[in-house]
């Protein structure tokens, strides 16, 4: 048994030739430090002869033998699978890992459909997502079960180089491809001038004269390279794609191509006189497509480069100072957390940090979208990519580079660049027949026109092969999103992804949180009672409870207790939202909150506060009772202001069609007063932050499309619950993971700016999508019907995908500095 197994197995190929080493040989060697089998003692000799003399990469250039086993996986490609490297570039959730990849020779949405489905069937890959505009492939897998560099190889057996994705490379890698298809445009372009002095001379009469096959053999001199070199990326993407089994739309465009030729060729080197060659339309459409494909490169790249040119305006270097107090100019990426740096007035500042020295203002619309000046004093805090204005600051450094409020910035708007909209559903379904149906629409149109002859059924074929393309398709929704997710971070708008502009593109209702949303987000202890006599203590442990807070209302309250120095220690902290605050300082029972919080824990209120709270409330203002040791001792009387532009902006979304709503977790006298001012008729208050998220649950149940409007905090849990979640940010920490946009700076403005932003993608998501479909009932038919040449298909083509493009980039034109005072600016969304 074990001899029919050896015997069954197969033969092991000789290193150096190539054929089957017989069985029983024994002729060994190591070469290049592996041992290597050989055929015979001959072609051991002459492969360490060759080791010998240094000319080792003899094997690796020399074409594959017939019957050679396949090359080992590159060792390059095995070192993606140590940890230690994929720590720079993977996101590590073990053993779930995921990774964002620049695919180079991606071309048309069914070179994204193969490689999505290529990869989805790899056993361990659980997610692949393509993004045709960027070029960028997001991975997720199972590191148990299968490695990155199996799933590179997959990708490079399909004919596509991956690398992990970094902007400078990114950058980089499309300058080269950009330049490579440069060349091969001006060869095409070379070629074609002169095809066009040999078409020329042939239809004055030298295609019945002695030139006539002087003028074919050079026709076929010039489009025999440029078929082969000019035309090779759509040779090598057909070929891949044919070898997947996933034939993309570089198959019909190559079929045609070389059908033309092949026609042609044959022609000529028949002779005959019965027929004429094309050479002039494989030259022509080649060069065609190749204009179309360069200027397309350049379209999207322009389109999607926000991320860039935001990285473009963080210092690479900063002046560290010394121990010596010297300034030395540093690379940013070799800072640590702890340095000092100096800036000087009209310098951008190069990390985020705490100005240590110096005072003046730095301008942050880089951030925020807001161009106005912002102070800073020592103990305020700076961020990378923003502008000192007039003063030299000393910063201590917290965060550099990726790490910086901008370094998150650029990922998100990478990332909602890199996603796709519920609505790119109809592309996928319908790319997967486009190049089967391109095929059967051609052979039948060849087969129509086979009557008229065979080579003005060539030439119609090709050029419905040519004509038809779901490269429109494919880019309708991608460039769509990645415009928009540029334009916005441009203006403080940051997206996630393209589900929740969607999302927001159809949502009929706005649910606002009223503190830090619809008021200023800065409550101030407007005025104070306190019952029986003052306590100078009282104020101290009541500034150490409310510290422990994190809310706008306890930052207030410590302001107004106005205690310096080292505040005492708190026993037993307790906190909820909505409700107040309770611990033990110095020996005290101490209680701020609500008069309900208050009840809670036995605490009595003198009937003098309860009435002062009651007015407090009816007058818009947030009572907060503070009790000591089981009696209200203070009644604190805070006022959050509204934000003057909200009145303009609930109305601007309510002429819109959005159905305004507030929630809160104040006294429903104070959130009566706010919503009668906005003009909002329907409101809760007194709720807590599960309150809220069920009430957004129930608006939803009512059929109503949720937009929630919070803080990202406290909001979190209404956030999540609603279609899309957008978070208030001011300080640019992005923080909201609930949220599908992030609105940064100090304008609630900006939510009628991220409504008109979203319709406005939505309304050019249709548009692109029924220009794609336009384009194909159109030019199909006139192509079958031979109204449309294959040079006429080759402009078309690519023009119906700049089209697309160029149509995204109108995207958020019209926003402007307030554009909630237009009518338009919140006008639903229409085709």
């Amino acid at each position: 048994m074990a001899a029919e197994a050896a015997r069954s197995a197969p033969a092991q190929a000789c290193y150096h030739c190539g054929l089957p080493v017989p069985a029983g040989a024994d002729w060994r060697a190591e070469i290049g430090g592996a041992p290597r089998a050989f055929c015979c003692a001959g072609c051991r000799a002459v492969a360490q002869a060759i080791h010998a003399a240094g000319l080792d990469g003899y094997y690796r250039r020399r074409p594959a033998a017939a019957g050679a086993p396949p090359p080992p996986r590159r060792p390059d490609l095995e070192t993606y699978d140590l940890d230690e490297v994929q720590a720079a570039f993977t996101d590590i959730r073990q053993p779930r890992r995921s990774i964002h990849l620049l695919v180079e020779g991606i071309h048309c949405s069914a070179c994204m459909w193969l490689i999505e489905h290529a990869l989805a069937a790899v056993p361990g890959v659980e997610e692949a997502e393509v993004n045709l505009a960027q070029k960028r492939l997001h991975l997720t897998w199972d590191n148990r079960r299968v490695r990155l560099s199996a799933l590179l190889g997959r990708l490079a057996g399909l004919g596509y180089a991956a690398v992990p994705y970094d902007p400078e490379i990114a950058e980089g890698a499309v300058r080269r491809e950009a330049r490579r298809l440069l060349y091969r445009v001006g060869f095409a372009g070379f070629a074609a001038m002169n095809m066009m002095w040999v078409a020329i001379a042939l239809y004055a009469g030298a295609a019945e004269g002695e030139f006539r096959d002087l003028f074919h053999w050079v026709g076929l001199a010039l489009a025999t390279p440029t078929v082969f070199y000019a035309g090779w990326p759509f040779l090598r993407g057909a070929w891949a794609s044919l070898r997947g089994r996933r034939p993309t739309m570089d198959v019909p465009i190559a079929l045609g191509a070389l059908a033309t030729w092949g026609y042609s060729a044959a022609i000529t080197l028949s002779g005959t006189r019965a027929a004429e060659p094309y050479f002039d339309s494989v030259v022509g459409f080649v060069f065609v497509l190749l204009v179309g494909r360069f200027l397309e490169s350049l379209a999207r790249r322009d389109a999607v480069a926000a991320g860039r040119r935001l990285l473009e305006l963080q210092p690479q270097a900063a002046r560290r100072l010394e121990a010596d107090g010297s300034e030395r100019m540093t690379p940013v990426r070799a800072l640590r957390p702890g340095d000092l740096v100096r800036v000087r007035p009209g310098e951008r500042i190069p990390v985020d940090g705490l100005v240590v020295e110096g005072e003046g203002s730095a301008e942050e619309s880089l951030l925020t979208g807001e161009s106005r000046p912002v102070p800073k004093r020592p103990g305020a805090r700076v961020r990378a990519g923003t502008l000192s204005l007039d003063a030299a600051l000393t910063v201590r450094t917290e965060a550099v580079l990726a790490d910086t409020a901008l370094g998150r910035i650029v990922r998100l708007v990478e990332a909602a660049q890199a996603s796709r909209a519920p609505i790119q559903r109809l592309a996928d379904r319908v790319v997967p027949w486009f190049v089967a149906a391109t095929l059967a629409l051609a052979a039948a149109t060849f087969l129509a026109w086979l009557d008229a002859g065979a080579g003005p059924a060539l030439v119609t074929a090709t050029a419905v092969l040519i004509v038809t393309c779901p490269c429109a398709f494919g880019l309708a929704t991608p460039m769509a999103v990645a415009v928009a997710a540029g334009r916005g971070a441009r203006r403080g708008i940051l997206v996630r992804d393209g589900a929740a502009l969607e999302a927001l593109a159809r949502c009929d209702t706005v649910v606002l949180d009223k503190t830090g949303t619809v008021t200023e987000g800065r409550p101030a202890v407007a005025a104070a009672h306190e019952a029986g006599p003052a306590d100078p203590g009282l104020r101290r442990r009541l500034a150490a409870l409310e510290a422990r807070a994190e809310h706008p209302l306890a930052r207030a309250v410590g302001a107004w207790a106005g205690v310096d120095g080292p505040l005492p220690p708190v026993e037993g902290f307790r906190y909820r939202p909505g409700r107040g605050v309770a611990g033990r300082v110095e020996g005290h029972a101490l209680v701020a909150g609500t008069a309900a919080w208050l009840a809670e824990h036995g605490a009595v209120v003198p009937l003098d506060l309860a009435a002062a709270a009651a007015r407090a409330a009816e007058a818009g203002r947030t009572p907060l009772l503070v009790a000591e040791d089981g009696r209200a001792r203070l009644l604190l009387e805070a006022e959050d202001r509204l934000r003057p532009e909200a009145p303009e902006v609930v109305r601007a979304l309510a002429a819109g069609g959005l159905h305004p709503v507030l929630l809160s977790g104040d006294r429903r006298a104070a959130v009566a007063a706010v919503a009668d001012t906005l003009g909002i008729t329907r409101f809760e208050a007194e709720m807590l932050p599960e309150d809220k998220a069920a009430a957004v649950a129930a608006l939803r149940r009512e059929g109503r499309r949720v937009a929630m409007v919070g803080d990202g905090v406290n909001d979190a849990p209404a956030l999540a619950a609603a279609d899309v979640g957008i978070a208030v940010d001011r300080g640019a920490d992005l923080s909201a993971e609930s949220a599908g946009l992030l609105l940064t700076g100090d304008d609630l403005g900006r939510l009628a700016e991220a409504v008109a932003l979203a319709r406005d993608t939505l309304r050019v998501i249709r548009q692109n999508i029924g220009l794609a479909l336009a384009y194909n009932a159109v030019m199909v038919p006139l192509a079958m019907s031979g109204h449309v040449t294959p040079l006429l298909a080759a402009l078309a083509m690519p023009a119906s995908s700049i089209a697309v493009t160029l149509n995204a980039t109108r995207i958020g034109r019209r926003l402007r500095e307030e554009p909630w005072k237009s009518s338009t600016a919140c006008s639903p969304a229409s085709s």
